[in-house]
């Protein structure tokens, strides 16, 4: 290990660190702007303990639960209590996606990309890239953690003391770091960047699905993930260090695992094989369409199993929602504007808003492929054939918009199937799709601006996330930070009706699908004129 901490280790801290400082200001930047204002909003819409105690009994109940976290300090819901609860577990997992997206970067798209070969050409020892690697994501996490909580706590928020604000930060930091020593380890066993962050991101939901099932259900299992660990912190209620110290050791272990794994492997290897293909290809692989399905099955099925857990574990609750809001004559009080549709059909506009953001993730992944792989130089390939750039970019297009219409689809499956089986009076399946399939338009305005971006200025493709980041916060956190309407608007998913509440808008979806197809236009001309990299 001491030769880690080396003349090399230095000039390579400084070389990634100019690389990436930008994309570090961002990300740190955005977490610890978001969390700052939504704190201090806390303490102006919710001023009296009235008002904090009718939101509490908003949140305690099994699909809050499941989204959340278990409710603390309930009886006595302080904003620190509130802030906790409601923002520190998302906040954590968008800490969990910077890690992983920045550690795959990296290393193994590094690799993949020939550019660690060069350094590893020069006198460096070999785990001293990887070393680096996770020092610079240390040092980001521990920024992270020391700036959020300085910031929680310069505001002086009531019930938000410094011992809070502290825990909070750390708990982020350590989270984030977690994630980034388990994608390191991915690193060496995936073959590719793509299978690296399929295997993370399917590990993140995974962790998030047990926790969800676990705290409605049996509390061992939610016991079981980290981001189960994160909720046990209690911040600003008990203040519970152990699960950092068990986050700290679980990192460490995983820190020993990848440097170890990564000593064993030949470059541009992995220790999961390559599945040999046939002999002759099928015909169906002349066209890109299919082609382009081959090469990302993997992380297309994966995503539509694992929003179907996602829709099976909300559906679960519902049975139980409706029991809660029954007995709750304050909760129908506060979310009962219309008689005439049930809290459960209520809830369920916030539940598919939800759904529709992570299942745009999928599709925005498979578009973006398009130029990770012109950067890597396989593009170059498929177009010496007989195609053009119109029919790989049509083609990359048309397979992310199906995926988008089976992530809906999926999700719904799920949600009614664990409804039929669980609920007294489950909604109709006709309903759920319509409420569902009604935010496609704004996920194909998302899918529109990640060509866009492709198109016109791909090094700035990471920015995608950040705006998708910022539509789950404001459709998320909108009616209950009482969000201003044009803040709502900067998101495509904002102004959709919460159906079967709100009536179908034909208008504001058409105008949603026309920019969808004029985004897609102006791209592809773009694409057509713009040189490809390689």
């Amino acid at each position: 290990m001491g030769k880690l901490f080396s003349k090399q280790t230095s000039i390579l801290t400084r070389f990634i660190f100019k690389r990436e400082w930008v994309k570090m200001i961002i990300w740190i930047g955005s977490i610890v702007g978001v969390t700052v204002a939504v704190a201090a909003a806390f303490t102006g819409l919710y001023s009296s303990e009235a008002e904090r105690q009718g939101i509490a009994q908003t949140m305690d109940n099994p699909a809050m639960t499941a989204m959340l976290g278990p409710s603390v300090a309930i009886e006595d819901y302080t904003f620190g209590a509130m802030f906790s609860h409601e923002m520190l577990l998302f906040t954590a997992i968008t800490v969990a996606i910077m890690n992983i997206l920045m550690i795959n970067r990296l290393t193994r798209l590094e690799e993949e990309e020939n550019r660690l070969e060069i350094i590893q050409s020069l006198p460096v020892e070999r785990n001293t890239y990887l070393f680096t690697s996770l020092l610079l994501a240390f040092g980001l996490n521990s920024a992270l953690a020391l700036l959020t909580s300085g910031s929680i706590g310069i505001l002086n928020i009531e019930s938000m003391d410094w011992n809070g604000s502290l825990l909070y930060g750390v708990t982020l930091g350590a989270t984030g770091f977690l994630f980034a020593c388990l994608t390191a380890v991915f690193a060496q066993i995936s073959p590719s960047s793509r299978g690296t962050l399929g295997l993370s991101f399917f590990t993140l939901g995974f962790f998030y699905l047990l926790r969800a099932i676990g705290d409605v259900t049996a509390e061992w299992l939610s016991l079981l993930s980290p981001l189960g660990w994160v909720t046990r912190t209690e911040t600003y209620v008990e203040n519970k260090w152990l699960p950092i110290l068990l986050i700290a050791i679980i990192s460490l272990l995983f820190l020993f695992i990848s440097f170890w794994l990564h000593a064993k492997r030949d470059m541009q290897d992995g220790f999961l094989p390559e599945r040999k293909g046939r002999i002759e290809a099928s015909s169906l692989l002349h066209h890109p369409l299919v082609f382009i399905f081959r090469l990302q099955r993997v992380t297309i099925f994966s995503w539509l199993i694992g929003l179907f857990i996602l829709g099976v574990t909300y559906g679960s609750v519902l049975g139980e929602l409706e029991t809660f809001f029954e007995s709750n004559d304050l909760l129908k009080e506060l979310l009962t504007p219309d008689p005439e549709f049930s809290l459960v059909e209520q809830f369920l506009g916030i539940l598919m808003s939800v759904i529709a953001i992570i299942g745009s993730i999928p599709p925005i992944m498979i578009m973006n492929r398009l130029y990770k792989e012109e950067k890597i130089g396989r593009n170059e390939w498929i177009l010496t054939h007989n195609i053009n750039r119109t029919k790989l970019f049509l083609s990359y297009l048309s397979l992310a918009i199906i995926v988008a219409v089976l992530s809906i689809f999926f999700s719904i499956i799920g949600l009614w199937i664990a409804s039929v089986g669980l609920s007294t009076d489950p909604l109709g399946l006709d309903t759920l799709i319509l409420s569902g399939f009604v935010y496609l338009p704004a996920m194909t305005v998302m899918l529109g601006l990640a060509t866009l971006i492709i198109a016109f200025k791909p090094n700035i493709l990471n920015s995608i996330w950040m705006y998708l980041s910022f539509s789950f916060i404001v459709v998320y956190l909108g009616s209950l930070l009482q969000f201003d309407d044009w803040l709502l608007a900067l998101s495509p998913y904002g102004n959709i009706p919460k159906v079967p509440v709100e009536e179908i808008s034909y208008s504001y979806l058409a105008i949603l699908v026309g920019l969808s197809l004029l985004l897609y236009v102006v791209s592809l001309l773009q694409y057509q004129r713009r040189d490809l990299k390689g």
